[in-house]
């Protein structure tokens, strides 16, 4: 479960306040608005990347407002896919596996099962530089899925892949989301996108969520 209660951020001049809404356990939801509206910084604070000033933050039953990033034990996929750069694509999937003392073989086998769904089994020895904006995208969201994480945030993660390593994506979060109940945020401006995924519609506009529409689906259903 994802629970904002009365968040509020500033940034400058830009604001969001007292934002609130729910996301069940297990669902996915689907986070769209205006650029600039402040989906990302909203994603963030969720993250524990973003200062708040107000508000409280819940994962998975659990109140982390005044908790770290690492703390939240979230996986996120931010919009610009930030990478270990002295890291292969091999490292950098296994990063958040092996930081949690995970042994050798259960990495590898995990970044193996990983690979080939996200497109990067011909990539997995090569350094992260150099890599195109699509191939980096898939490899920051290998890193996030690696450890099974319950709660799931993606900023535009199909933002810049080409259409069959979009359908494998979607294909690879459905699977996910169905056989571990992982809770997801998935920020875009698709509406394909959200029609494809989405269970649970938030709209973010002048700095509030002012739309929420919950559409049930069956897990796993196209």
């Amino acid at each position: 479960m994802i629970a904002v209660e009365g968040l509020s951020i500033r940034h400058g001049a830009f604001a969001l306040d007292g934002v609130s809404f729910v996301v069940p356990a297990g669902a996915y939801a689907v986070l769209m608005g205006a650029t600039g509206s402040g989906k990302t910084s909203l994603l963030e604070a969720i993250a524990g990347l973003r200062r708040t000033i107000a508000g409280r933050v819940a994962l998975a039953g659990r109140d982390v407002t005044a908790l770290p990033p690492a703390g939240r034990n979230v996986g996120y996929v931010p919009q610009d896919a930030v990478l270990f750069k002295t890291m292969t694509v091999r490292e950098n999937i296994g990063f958040s596996l092996a930081v949690r003392g995970v042994g050798r073989a259960e990495v590898e086998a995990r970044v193996n099962e990983l690979a080939g769904p996200l497109g990067l089994a011909d990539l997995l020895d090569r350094r992260a530089t150099g890599l195109s904006g699509g191939e980096a995208q898939r490899v920051a969201l290998g890193r996030a899925l690696a450890f099974r994480p319950p709660v799931l945030l993606l900023d535009e993660p199909l933002n810049a892949v080409d259409d069959a390593t979009r359908d494998r994506i979607v294909s690879l979060l459905r699977d996910v989301r169905a056989a571990r109940a992982t809770t997801v945020l998935h920020v875009t401006h698709s509406r394909d996108e959200a029609a494809l995924l989405g269970e649970v519609l938030l709209r973010l506009d002048g700095g509030r969520v002012i739309d929420v529409s919950v559409e049930p689906r069956p897990h796993g259903s196209g």
